[in-house]
This record gives C-alpha cells, structure tokens and sequence, in this order.
C-alpha cells in the first residue's frame, strides 16, 4: 500500500524527533555560521571598473563529544559557477576531524589550513585591513594554504609558547606557473597525489599585545605517478623536486597603534629541472615582505553600545566591537627573485605596493572598507620603459556570523 502525504509527514516527524533525541543524548551540538565579501575596483589610468561579490562561505561545525569535533567550509567564489566558462569556484576550504587532546593540545586530521603566516587561518573580513589580502600572502605564501593530511597543535606553559607542526600532500610542479611562483601547484584536497609529501611547522610567542612567529614548509613537489616521473628531468619520492618556504611575522598593539610586520622566501633548488619538463618558467627562488601599521579612529571603548569581544584567532589586532581604523601598508615582493640558467627574467613581477585606506565597522561582525593601492614593476620581458605604475580605488563590504 502506498503511503499517504499525511503518513509521510507522520514519518518524517518522527525521524527527526528521533534525530533530535539522540543528539541530546549524546551531547551532539551542530554549529552554522560563515563571512563573505563584496568589492568595487577600479583601475585609474585606464578607467576599468568591476565589482564582484568575491566570496561568500558557509561554516557547518559538529560536536560529536567533548573530544571529538569537525570543523568544514564550504566556498563559493565569485557569485556564480557555469558551466564551459572562466571564474567562480565552489569549494570546501576546510573539512576536518578534530580530536581534543586536553585544554592545551589537539589533533586534526582532514582537509585543514596550516599555520603559515598570517593571513592563511585569520582571513575573516573583519581581521585584515583592505579590502584585498596581502599580495606578499597571496602569491609567496599562497593562502589561502589548504591540503590533506594530518596536524598536531599544542601549547607550553612553560617557556610559554604555540607550536605546530603537520604532514600534508606535497605540490605538483607541473601546474607552476609563471607570475604566482607556486600557487598553482597546490592540489587543495582535489584528487591530490601523496607520491609528494610535505612537513610544516610553527612556533609563537605572546606576551601582552605583541605576538611573534616564525613557520615553515617542506614537501617534494613531484606530484606525479612515478612511471610518469621516471620520464622526466625531476627527482621522485616523498620529498623529491623539494621546495621550502620560511616565514616570520609580528603582530604588535599599542594603545591605538597596531603594527605588522612579515617577511617570508621560497626556494626552489631544482627550478632548471622543472622547467625542462615543463616549461612553465619556475623561479629559483621568490621573497617578499610587508610593514602595516594602523590607528583606530574609534577605538571599542569610545564607540556606543561597543561590543569588545576580540576573536581568539592569535590575531594580535583584530576587534570585532564596533569601531574604524585607517591604515597604511608596504609590500615588497620579487616572484622571481633568482633564477635557473633556463629562466626568463620578467620585470613585472618584481613588484612594490602602497596601500593606504580605512574601515568602518557600524555592527559587529560588518566592515565596510576603502582603500588605495599604488603599484610600481619594472619592465616586461625585452619591454622598454622601465618602471610601470597603476593605481587601484576599492571599496567593499564584508561580513561574519
């Protein structure tokens, strides 16, 4: 006999009251929440204007007990996905287990962020000054990081400090390309090969307002099937073609004046073999730094109604009360700061950046921000003219919940 609309409405009930139950039970609690952004760009000297709602992110938690959680973000980028043409990207930026140890240590295991620097885990709209991220973080630390593997997290009460360290699927250097040095070599938890594998690490100190920290990355970047491998000019196994990435970084506060500071290089020692095999230009090694510094015109206690909760997310500045802040900010970065014996030399990719803007926050958790970006690079490959500049106006909205 088939069942009626008002019988299945009965079932269905009772599923989920069953659902329910058990989740009290066994202390199950599910967590939602997410952030996005939206921006306007526009390029000065030639007068192109865009505006895109960047990204929008979905956070779905899960307390299985006191000891075990997941943690996934699912991410839509650039508003819409179809099907035969270029941008937008659904994709999970985490998705991972969480085994809490004790108060001070834990263990993941899944599709996490590591700790490299400081943008990679703190990325939320409201916990970095402009509306775009760093260039320095973006194309020489490639955050946002993601990969599969595993990671152990914990604290020593003693010295005191954090540290990290994981192992994670190495890169494929195949996908390098030129002007984002390793960016796309990334695998992001897609199909990703563990023929290549990587370590990573950090260790932090706080005291008071300032917060300092130096990480690190080693993985073979051979991402290939080895009968593939043994037909090209590039060294298999778990740490072959390797690559290794070190970072420092600072995070300071006083009063009203924050300050960051981060420097970080890449190294790439088998740069002329990866590009025998595959002609994508790699860089025997890339650098880059910044130096920012704020002042909260408003600062959370003088703001009505100011909510002065501050995220733990270790960063040393990010308010998420009320408020608004102008800043300013220098980036330095050569994406091919030296070079095998078969790269091109590209002016453009030696680049500096200024930025200078300010945020408003009317609510927590919203900010709407604007900001100017100068840029000066040299010359293209056999160009003339010498240094290029451009110039970017954004403004932007973003959100957390």
């Amino acid at each position: 006999m088939s069942a009626t609309p008002s019988r299945l409405a009965t079932i269905l009930t009772l599923i989920l009251i069953a659902t329910t139950c058990r989740a009290v039970s066994q202390d199950e609690k599910t967590t939602l929440g997410g952030y996005g952004n939206a921006v306007y760009t526009r390029q000065m000297e030639s007068g192109d204007a865009s505006v895109d709602l960047e990204r929008v992110v979905l956070f779905i938690g899960h307390t299985f007990s006191r000891k075990v959680s997941l943690v996934s973000e699912l991410e839509m980028e650039d508003a819409k996905v179809t099907g035969g043409e270029g941008g937008g990207e659904i994709a999970f930026e985490q998705a991972y287990i969480q085994f809490t140890l004790d108060a001070a240590h834990r263990v993941v295991a899944g599709l996490f962020l590591p700790r490299i620097g400081i943008l990679n885990e703190n990325h939320l709209p409201a916990s970095f000054n402009g509306n775009e991220r760093t260039q320095v973080e973006t194309y020489i630390i490639p955050s946002t990081w993601r990969e599969l593997g595993a990671g152990f997290y914990g604290e020593n009460d003693v010295l005191p400090v954090e540290y990290s360290i994981a192992l994670v699927n190495g890169l494929d250097a195949s996908a390098f390309a030129h002007g984002s040095v390793i960016r796309e070599g990334r695998f992001e938890g897609r199909n990703a090969s563990a023929e290549a594998l990587a370590l990573t690490a950090s260790i932090a100190k706080s005291s008071g307002n300032a917060r300092i920290q130096v990480s690190g990355y080693y993985g073979g970047a051979a991402g290939l099937p080895p009968a593939e491998v043994d037909t090209l000019p590039i060294h298999g196994g778990a740490f072959g073609t390797p690559v290794a990435l070190a970072e420092a970084d600072a995070q300071i506060t006083a009063g009203r004046f924050s300050l960051r500071l981060l420097g970080t290089l890449v190294s790439i020692p088998d740069a002329g073999s990866i590009n025998d095999a595959f002609h994508n230009n790699t860089p025997r090694s890339a650098r880059g730094g910044y130096f920012e510094a704020a002042y909260n015109l408003i600062f959370p206690s003088d703001a009505p109604d100011a909510n002065v909760e501050t995220a733990n997310t270790g960063n040393a500045y990010a308010a998420t009360a009320k408020g608004a802040t102008a800043f300013i900010r220098y980036e330095r970065l050569d994406m091919n700061a030296s070079l095998p014996a078969n790269g091109v030399r590209d002016g453009t990719l030696d680049q500096h950046h200024l930025v200078a803007g300010a945020s408003y926050s009317p609510l927590r958790d919203i900010v709407i921000k604007a900001d100017v970006r100068f840029q000066w690079t040299g010359a293209p490959p056999g160009g003339s003219g010498g240094e290029q500049e451009t110039t970017f106006l954004t403004l932007g909205i973003g959100f957390e919940y």
